[in-house]
This record gives C-alpha cells, structure tokens and sequence, in this order.
C-alpha cells in the first residue's frame, strides 16, 4: 500500500510539473489571464469579489473566455479545454518551548492537489487531494459539485462533502497557522463538530436582505464507508442553519445553529449549538469575531446517565487581519486569539497567536508567526515558525 501510494504521488506531481499549461501559475488566474490579486488578499484570504467569483460557480459574468470549453458538436456536452489543477505548499521551521524544548524542520507540512472549474451553465465543482497532512496521506476533504441557479430559483444547491462552519468563517482560508479552535471543540466520544461531513446544503440571498443557509449532514464526519457501504454511522441526519446580514459596506453580523442526533450501540447524544459572529472592515483592517456555545445531553453514551444535565462548552476567537492599502503593499499582519471553557477543564483552551506575512510574489508567502497557548492539553507554552507557503 505504501509503494503504491507513493507512486501515485510521483505520477500526478509528475503529471503537474511536466504539463507546460499548468507550470507555475494557479487555474482560475491561468484561465481568466489575471492576477492573484483579484480575488484574494493575500491568498488564500478573499476579497468580496472573490466570494462573488466563487459564489457564482468559478464564473466571471460576460467574461468566460471563448476557448475555455472544447468544441464536441453536442450542446448538451460541456467538456473543459484544459483541465485545471493547482499545487499548495506549505513548510516550516518550527521551535516549541514546551516539555520537547524542540526545533523542527517541518516541511512539507501541507501539499494538497486542488482543481475546481466550470462543468456546465451553473453546475461547478471544487476538490483537493491532500498529498500530505502532517506526514500522513490524508486523501479527499473537500469535494463537492454546486448548482448554483436551481432550476432558476436564485437557490444554491452543494452536494459533497465540506465544512459545517464555512458559510460563517473558512477554516482553509485562514492565514495563520493556529486554528480556529471553536470549531473543533466536541464532548466526550462524539463524533459531531463543526468541521468536515457529507451532506446538502442550500442557499439563498435575498435583495438588500440577508443570506441564508441550510445544512442537512450526516453527522459522522468523512471517515471510511461501514461494512453495509453506508458513510452515516447511524440513522439521524443533523441540520445546520446561518442567516448573515450586511449592514452597510463596513459591518456584517451573523447567527447560526446546529441541533442533531448520534447513536453508538442504541444510546442517543443529541446535541445542540448556537452562535453569533460579526465582521467590522475599515480602511486597510478586518476585524472577525466569533462565538458559539455547544450542549450534550449524554456524549459518553453511557446507559444509565448520571447526570441529567447538559454538558457545556462554550468559546469563540477573535481575530484582526491588517493590509494597509496601498499600489502594491506586499505586508499584512494577523493577530488571533482563542478562547475555549468547558465543563470538562482538559478541553480549555486559551491562545493567542501574532503572525506576519510578506508577498514574495502574488502567490508565494513568506510567514513568521509566534504563538502562545495560555492553556491547553500540553500545558502553557510557546511556539515560534517561520514558513513559506506557495500556490501555483
């Protein structure tokens, strides 16, 4: 299994870097003739004009370019001239001043294939392979078609698997190294979160009003099918709602929740989370704040439940990115702060981190970032890298 692995990688990093179209430039960027900078701020970070492009099925409206699309005879067949794939790199040196005391050489700690394109009028696709994650072979994390005109209703329909909590914040966007912790947090042996399942979701934007979205997932994360070929571990799908209203040019302010069930052998958790988060952008500045509180009624799936109460957590983080506008400004700064409680104290969690990064080039990082967990199941400690991250 290892060598075949391993030779799979070799073909398709093969396959990328011998392709003359695909050399050294990302696919959206490749296909439209334009810059990085248009849709992100820094990459991977997006402006709002790459939210609209993606909204929109990796479509720029009166824009697509002629060629993009290979002549079949059919016009029912819809076929991509040249199909677009793109490389993630990302590599540290890292020092952790906990119990190891250790230096680290860590790269490559992230190389993920990625490739999303046009399939036909309002049907898109997006997916990345993770070459590796951390020295383990990870395989497909997001991967889903969208629809995004449903029978021309103005209703956005996804089929995949995704992220609970991207229509709030994306986790895969963020710049800095530390995470968005909130969304990880989970009681007991649940297997619910806020990050990656399978499932629907819809969404729909009224004029001068708010956005709306509805999740349907199975609750079961994105682990390996069950011996009946079935990827939901048991028979309940879990809803995740988000309404998001702008408010002006400078301020949004969303809500959101999550209410399901999990079984493990007949016995039933039902969980429950609220939230609310808010954007403030000023002059060259975006502040995202975050909040959320989670309810489990019986995460230990214990049959006799001794304690009839609800076991909380409760947290956000907080989040200030700076990219001082100018012609060509190649600095940015983040700072991040985490914030965790829970009834279960080995879950809190309290973090801040400071990171700096500099345009190389549009798609090429150069990152330094400081870290200090103020609590957290290795204890206080520091963490100290300087990265490169390139995408192309």
């Amino acid at each position: 299994m290892k060598r075949s692995s391993i030779f799979i990688i070799i073909f398709l990093l093969g396959f990328v870097f011998i392709s003359s179209d695909l050399m050294g430039i990302p696919a959206f960027a490749r296909k439209y003739k334009m810059s990085c900078k248009t849709c992100h701020e820094p990459f991977p970070k997006l402006k709002a004009f790459g939210e609209e492009f993606a909204a929109n099925g990796y479509v720029l409206k009166d824009q697509e370019p002629s060629r993009a699309f290979t002549e079949t005879g059919d016009d029912e067949l819809t076929l991509i001239r040249d199909f677009p794939l793109a490389i993630r790199f990302d590599g540290f040196v890292k020092y952790n001043n906990g119990n190891t005391r250790t230096s680290d050489f860590a790269a490559p700690m992230n190389l993920k294939l990625l490739s999303g394109g046009v399939l036909a009028k309002n049907i898109s696709y997006y997916f990345y392979f993770f070459f590796s994650e951390k020295g383990k072979i990870v395989g497909l994390e997001d991967a889903f078609l969208t629809f995004t005109d449903l029978f021309h209703s103005g209703i956005g329909l996804t089929v995949g698997q995704f992220q609970v909590s991207d229509p709030i914040f994306k986790r895969e966007l963020r710049l800095t190294f530390e995470d968005y912790n909130i969304y990880k947090a989970k009681n007991g042996f649940s297997n619910i979160d806020l990050t990656y399942d399978r499932g629907i979701v819809l969404n729909y934007s009224i004029s001068k009003g708010p956005d709306l979205f509805l999740e349907v997932v199975n609750g079961s994360g994105i682990g390996e099918a069950n011996i009946f070929e079935n990827f939901d571990s048991d028979k309940y799908k879990n809803v995740f709602g988000r309404i998001s209203q702008n408010f002006g040019k400078h301020f949004r302010l969303g809500a959101s929740g999550y209410y399901g069930k999990e079984a493990q052998e007949e016995i039933i958790n039902k969980i429950t989370i609220w939230g609310a988060d808010a954007t403030i952008n000023f002059q060259g500045a975006q502040l995202n704040f975050q909040y959320m509180e989670r309810r489990d009624d019986n995460p230990f799936f214990l049959l006799l439940n001794s304690n009839p109460d609800k076991i909380k957590i409760k947290g956000g983080f907080a989040e200030l990115i700076v990219n001082p506008p100018s012609k060509d400004n190649r600095f940015y700064m983040v700072g991040l702060f985490n914030w965790i409680k829970a009834d279960d104290e080995e879950l809190d969690y309290r973090s801040g981190a400071v990171h700096f990064g500099y345009l190389v080039r549009r798609n090429i990082r150069l990152v330094t970032e400081l870290d200090y967990i103020f609590k957290g199941p290795e204890g206080k400690h520091a963490r100290a890298l300087l990265g490169l991250i390139a995408g192309f």
